[in-house]
């Protein structure tokens, strides 16, 4: 037995040896892992917005302020209203050419860039009408389709192409996601980075469902928010040199599993406002504005982290 003392022995000192590499590895790997996750967001203030309203309201003596309006519940497309209590409206008839719109975003030359949303019930054109951004031209109030998505393919299954967009000042480009060819086993949505000036896509993001994006400056870098419509959560992709990092830090959670976050809004210093609604890639959530929930997000610096409270 005394003569496999010393065998036993080495290979006792093999194992902890070879224990203490695993363990010594999994930390190597964790701390490696954790330098590559992309940052989140930081203190931020609402800061500079480049948007202005389009020159042509300034010829038709159109005073300000204007409100923007998308909501499809008097007018078809988009309505821009004005005077005492927004009391006065205007909206030619051609601004109805294509239908309904989800979300805006304004340049510093006043063009507004349109993203489409089906609405209500599906018609003969209403896929097609799904794979462009539209753009109100600031000058001439002429109401197009600016420009075209061949890889976007909404079906009957999934109504939903190009459906949300943001304006980065600093760079001049569009922000736009896509959640096409989603089913409900795959998450297939992109997100692009546009240039406005060539129409080249400078990036793609797939593999993400956003619902709705918008751009955060922050203390610590720029950000690209985004509501999933997958699941009920707020998500951040960090911004370097102009690009987007390839996979996105979840900031918080809804309360409640059926909501998503639909538009985001900068209220104030370290302070996000939320609206949420049901979403399932159906058109009825889409369309009812009783199920609209709004929340205030704070980002609390002194425990960095986030807070979330509903609206009553």
């Amino acid at each position: 037995m005394r003569k496999y003392a010393s065998i036993i022995a080495s290979l006792a000192l093999l194992a902890v040896a070879g224990y203490v590499a695993v363990q010594q590895k999994n930390r190597e790997t964790a701390v490696t892992a954790d330098r590559e996750k992309p940052p989140g967001p930081g203190a931020f203030s609402p800061g500079a917005d480049c948007a202005r309203l389009p020159q042509f309201l300034g010829r038709l003596k159109i005073p300000q302020p204007v409100l923007i309006d998308l909501s499809q519940k008097r007018y078809t497309g988009i309505a821009l209203h004005y005077g005492r209590n927004y009391e006065e409206t205007l909206h030619p008839e051609v601004w109805e050419k294509y239908e309904h719109f989800g979300t805006y975003a304004l340049n510093g030359q006043g063009d507004i860039y349109l993203s489409p949303t089906p609405f209500i019930s599906v018609r003969p054109g209403t896929f097609e009408l799904q794979k462009n951004i539209y753009k109100l031209d600031s000058k001439t109030g002429a109401l197009s389709a600016f420009m075209h998505f061949d890889d976007v393919r909404p079906s009957a299954n999934n109504p939903y192409g190009v459906i949300s967009l943001a304006y980065d000042c600093e760079d001049r480009t569009l922000w736009v996601s896509a959640i096409d060819e989603t089913d409900y086993q795959n998450q297939k949505g992109v997100i692009y980075q546009v240039d406005p000036e060539t129409k080249e896509i400078r990036q793609r993001i797939e593999g993400f469902d956003a619902l709705t994006v918008l751009l955060l400056p922050t203390g610590s870098g720029k950000f690209l928010l985004a509501g999933s419509a997958r699941d009920n959560a707020l998500y951040a992709y960090a911004i370097a040199e102009g690009m987007a990092s390839s996979r996105p830090v979840k900031l918080l959670e809804l309360p409640v599993a059926q909501e998503r976050i639909r538009k985001i809004r900068i209220a104030g210093k370290n302070h996000l406002e939320l609206q949420t609604i049901p979403f399932s890639y159906t058109l009825l959530a889409q369309s009812t504005t009783r199920d609209r929930t709004y929340y205030d997000a704070k980002w609390d610096a002194s425990a960095s982290r986030w807070k979330l409270e509903k609206r009553e």
